[in-house]
């Protein structure tokens, strides 16, 4: 733990800091006082291209680490002992795990058990979160997931984000760690990267209306998603390593919309008709698809007094005008 002035420093360890989720939380972090470190694979190569558009690549310390590898996790555990572990590394697309279903487990099944471990190992005083997901629960039917609704995962990332997981329970019940697990519906920014299908959405849209003549294909429109806003999210991961005691929580908005409406929203928003310049392509659609999914935040408002402000309409005009605007549209 650091120390300045005689005052100690809450160090919090952010693996796969250069993602939408880690760089937001490392910015919550510093504002909050804490010294951040953060992981890569290689951290002397990485670009850390999130870090930079908020302004704070140069307020944190890197590390190289590699999750599968638990040498290497225990080495950076010991050396930074910190108090708060956050955890988003691993493969984070769905439609990607399809392709790659070993990488997508190994990175989160196994990247998870070494720092479980490795905190158990060295008997370190650290509170731990794990990121989950509500892909875990599949399809939800229109009703929503709260944290006694059964597992289903429908995909490759479903199911290593289900045994991470558990695993957590595991670690948390046997060893009495602290560990939480954020289940965390789909929670989007400026940070996303194209390939997720809502950042595709918002590009093209802006594209469009700057004059390009292209067309956007995509898969399933039908399909619903709980669609929150990302900063909104990573503070109810900081609440949950605040409380007393550990435990789980669904974090979400309550409310789900299909991909065709979120389509739709973006091309309104830039004044253009989406149905002019949007195909359906069913050779997109994935090998098992979750036709809707909702959570159920109610424990997240009792408990963590966090409830999501910003809905689908808005996390697309947001989106869309750090699109046409800049970063300045949104930080």
């Amino acid at each position: 733990m650091s120390e300045t002035g005689g005052n100690r420093l809450k160090t919090a360890l952010v693996c796969g800091i250069s993602g939408q989720d880690g760089s937001l939380l490392a910015r919550l972090l510093l504002a909050a006082g804490y010294r951040v470190v953060g992981t890569s694979r290689d951290a002397q190569m990485s670009g850390f291209r999130s870090l930079e558009r908020l302004n704070i690549r140069d307020s944190v310390e890197m590390a190289s680490m590699t999750l599968t590898d638990f040498r290497s996790v225990l080495q950076v555990l010991d050396r930074f002992e910190p108090d708060e572990i956050y955890n988003f590394a691993g493969q984070s697309s769905v439609g990607l795990s399809f392709d790659e279903p070993v990488e997508t487990l190994q990175s989160h099944a196994i990247g998870t058990l070494n720092l479980l471990e490795a905190i158990r190992f060295l008997g370190a005083d650290c509170r731990f979160y794990n990121a989950g997901s509500g892909e875990c629960f599949g399809d939800t039917g229109g009703k929503p997931a709260n944290e006694e609704m059964p597992f289903y995962p429908r995909s490759p990332y479903a199911v290593a984000k289900s045994a991470a997981f558990w695993e957590a329970v595991n670690y948390r019940d046997a060893y009495g760690l602290y560990v939480c697990s954020g289940i965390l519906f789909n929670h989007e920014s400026p940070l996303r990267p194209e390939r997720f299908v809502t950042r595709k959405v918002v590009r093209a849209a802006s594209r469009i209306a700057n004059g390009s003549r292209e067309r956007l294909t995509l898969g399933n429109l039908a399909v619903k998603r709980d669609w929150g806003w990302a900063p909104e999210y990573v503070d109810a991961m900081w609440r949950m390593l605040q409380q007393p005691s550990p435990d789980d929580y669904v974090i979400a908005t309550g409310k789900s919309n299909s991909l065709e409406e979120f389509v739709a929203e973006a091309f309104a928003y830039v004044g253009l008709d989406w149905r002019e310049y949007v195909s359906e392509d069913r050779s997109l659609y994935r090998p098992a698809e979750i036709l809707e999914n909702l959570g159920d935040a109610s424990k997240a408002r009792s408990v963590l007094k966090w409830t999501a402000e910003t809905l689908m309409t808005d996390v697309v005009r947001k989106m869309v005008d750090a699109e046409m605007k800049g970063d300045v549209a949104w930080l």
